[in-house]
Formats: C-alpha cells, sequence, structure tokens
C-alpha cells in the first residue's frame, strides 16, 4: 500500500465531553450546548434577552441546529448544510420572538463544528469561540463579532483597551435577532491529537489564552479538562455562565 495515499484517506475518529455551569453571580443558566458524535455535530450558544428569553433562544437554536445537521443530507455540501441550518434556527428564534413580546429581542450566539473525516468546518455568530491545541499551542479559530474585538482589528483600539472597555459586552451579531443573519464559516483539515474546544466568553473573560493553553495541554481525560476548565474560571470570579465542549481528534 502506498504510504502517502493512505495518509491521505485516513479517517479521524472523534470524541467529545462538555460542561455548562451557571458560575457565580448569575441566577441561571443562559448558556446551551448540544453535539453527536455519530454525526459529527458540536455547538455551544450564549443566549441574552430578558426574563428567561436567552435560555430560550440558546436552547431553540442548539435543537434547530442539531436536528437538521444531523438529518442533514450527505450530498449536501458541508458549507451549504451549515448555511440552511442557520437560516431555520434563525428563523425559528426570530419568529418565537415576534409572536411573544416577553421574548422581544432575544438572540443567542453560536459556535459549532460540522466534522466529516478530516474534513472540519468551523462557523460561529457573535462572541462565543472556537480553539484548536495542536502539538501543544493554542490557536483561536474563530473572529469575535463584539464591537470592541472590530475595533481592534481595524486598528482603532489596542487590545488592553478593548479588555477595559465599557462596551466590551456588545456584540455586533446575533442568532434570532433579525430576519436575516451572516455566519463566519472557516473549513480547516483535522490531524490526529488535535483538541477543539466550543466555549461561551464566560470561560474566555475570566481566563487568559495562556492559562486556557496550559489547562488544556494537561495529560488527562477531555471530561476533566472541562472540568478544570470550568473551575479555573468560576475561582478567577465565575460573572457569568461557563460553558465548555471539547472535541479531541484521535485514530
Amino acid at each position: 500500500m502506498d504510504g502517502r495515499s493512505f495518509l491521505a484517506t485516513a479517517l479521524v475518529h472523534f470524541t467529545a465531553a462538555a460542561l455548562s455551569d451557571r458560575g457565580h453571580k448569575r441566577p441561571g443558566n443562559e448558556d446551551a450546548l448540544g453535539f453527536s458524535v455519530e454525526h459529527g455535530v458540536y455547538l455551544v450558544c450564549d443566549g441574552m434577552g430578558g426574563a428567561a428569553a436567552g435560555e430560550i433562544a440558546s436552547s431553540l437554536a442548539v435543537d434547530e441546529m442539531l436536528c437538521m445537521l444531523s438529518g442533514r443530507d450527505r450530498a449536501i455540501p458541508l458549507s451549504q448544510a451549515v448555511k440552511e441550518a442557520i437560516f431555520t434556527a434563525n428563523e425559528a428564534i426570530f419568529s418565537r420572538s415576534q409572536r411573544n413580546k416577553k421574548l422581544s429581542g432575544m438572540g443567542t450566539t453560536l459556535v459549532g463544528l460540522l466534522v466529516e473525516d478530516r474534513h472540519v468546518l468551523v462557523f460561529n455568530i457573535g462572541d462565543s469561540r472556537c480553539y484548536r491545541l495542536r502539538n501543544g499551542g493554542l490557536e483561536q479559530l474563530t473572529l469575535d463579532h463584539s464591537l470592541v474585538d472590530e475595533q481592534v482589528r481595524m486598528g482603532r483600539m489596542t487590545r488592553p483597551e478593548a479588555l477595559r472597555s465599557p462596551l466590551r459586552n456588545i456584540i455586533t451579531r446575533a442568532l434570532g435577532t433579525q430576519v436575516h443573519v451572516e455566519p463566519d464559516i472557516f473549513e480547516i483539515e483535522a490531524e490526529p491529537g488535535d483538541l477543539f474546544m466550543l466555549c461561551s466568553d464566560g470561560l474566555t473573560r475570566e481566563l487568559p489564552d495562556s492559562e486556557i493553553e496550559s489547562l488544556l495541554a494537561a495529560d488527562l481525560p477531555i471530561e476533566d479538562l472541562c472540568g478544570h476548565l470550568v473551575n479555573a474560571a468560576n475561582k478567577a470570579g465565575g460573572h457569568d455562565n461557563i460553558t465548555c465542549l471539547l472535541v479531541r481528534a484521535g485514530e
């Protein structure tokens, strides 16, 4: 057998674990997560809105996305399947908010992976993030759709200024708040040993990337890594809901 040909077609098998915690300051948990290793779908959402509206928006998003992507037509390109699922989820949240005034303006962030063999689609709306740990180095794969991060990318604000800004909670894209929303979609190839982390900003607001990298690099089962990350974020303040979903690529 030609070794190079075998490597090009070798399958990558994924395992996953997740943990969500309301933190120390919030009365409830408006984050939601869902995944299906069988169908290669992994999702984290961070809801927003008055009363229980944020919890409803994030749960609706996860349910709709998981249903659409798990039952997708395998003949359809992955990017098209993701866009169709996001459109359906957006419509479900927006139409429900229009029917119920108590839910008016509700929405949610979204970050997810859709995996097929080695091929991985990373997609996001808002400021929930996807990271990848590869060979001990941590890389943020998504771009935050937030006012301060867009200012940083345009050179109008420094990163330290962004961290101190009173506007740092303002996101510029959300699922369900408008008739149409445009996701970012990134296509990458997974390698055995890659560790992907999907998380809400309740984790990344409390922990610097250097600490996240150190915690993820520990030689532990991924369910233990989830616990250590959430515990560290709570120890650092736990000002928001904290959700962490880890997906490990293996042979």
